[in-house]
């Protein structure tokens, strides 16, 4: 009678592991296949709303479209190219040494109440909308200072904007590097500024690019603080940094899909298909900075 109810026990545990590994299975398929369906959800839309704009810009997707500035509703693009540039690279290069300066000092001394009230400002700081940014740099910038509608304004806003971005990216990658080189670097005599220009920042060198990447890429799409600091213009810009608006490919996207005119929606679409192509090109160039440095030999 043990006999047959040991055996009965064992065969009970069986059954239940066997029937545990199955309902593992089965709900890992699931998973597997729920993440499947979804990722090809996110694909055929992605490319359904690419393809639709390379469709319906194809038309103006030529030479003229780059050597021509915009003429009401039409002409090319060529003011907004390069007012796009100028903001973006123009807000990357306020906001990269400030945000690698506070991302090193979040790193490095920011364990006490400064610390925690920096980054607290800066979660701040993300969650602000976009509009209300540029609302402030309208109400700062535009009208307290006199700048008007410029580049300065539309350049110190987006610079505003992308600051804790860079600043968490730096941190975070200052963060992962061992505090045994830290130590090594005293014990052979270097000061702090050495410790961090000659060893953290060039060990951290990828991660950090990788954010400045990625708040590049970040400006590029952006148009509701722009609408209120940078102003439009259909023509080149003249060198002037305050009282002169300037063009940028968003503006064109928001304003000229709204005219009832074929041509100003075809050029609607060809200034989607440039930021598209523009963020894509930054997202694609920030993964191979990531690749190379993780497959560099010593890494």
């Amino acid at each position: 009678m043990a006999n047959d109810l040991m055996k009965w026990e064992q065969a009970s545990r069986r059954f239940q592991s066997y029937w545990r590994s199955f309902w593992f299975h089965v709900s890992e398929m699931l998973g597997w296949g729920l993440s499947a369906a979804v990722f090809l959800i996110l694909v055929i839309i992605f490319f359904s709303i690419v393809g639709s704009i390379v469709v319906r810009a194809w038309p103006v997707l030529n030479l003229h479209l780059f050597t021509e500035i915009t003429n009401g509703i039409g002409g090319g693009l060529k003011g907004a190219i390069e007012g796009t540039v100028l903001l973006s690279f123009g807000s990357i290069a306020i906001a990269a040494p400030v945000g690698i300066a506070t991302g090193v000092y979040l790193s490095e001394h920011g364990m006490g109440r400064w610390g925690s009230l920096l980054r607290f400002l800066s979660d701040v700081l993300v969650g602000i909308p976009s509009i209300v940014l540029g609302y402030v740099g309208y109400i700062s910038l535009v009208i307290y200072l006199g700048w008007q509608f410029s580049v300065a304004a539309g350049v110190i806003t987006l610079s505003v904007m992308l600051l804790p971005y860079i600043a968490r990216t730096t941190e975070l990658a200052l963060r992962r590097i061992p505090d045994s080189l830290r130590e090594a670097g005293y014990a052979m005599g270097a000061g702090e500024a050495s410790i961090v220009f000659k060893i953290l920042l060039p060990s951290s060198l990828s991660a950090i690019i990788s954010g400045i990447f990625y708040a590049l890429a970040l400006s590029m799409g952006e148009t509701a603080p722009l609408l209120y600091t940078a102003g439009w213009s259909n023509y080149m810009w003249n060198g002037h940094l305050v009282r002169e608006p300037v063009g940028y490919l968003t503006y064109v996207v928001w304003t000229f899909i709204n005219e009832p005119f074929k041509q100003s929606h075809m050029l609607a679409y060809a200034a989607a298909f440039l930021i598209i192509l523009s963020v894509l090109t930054t997202i694609l160039l920030t993964r191979w900075v990531l690749f190379k440095s993780q497959h560099q030999p010593g890494r």
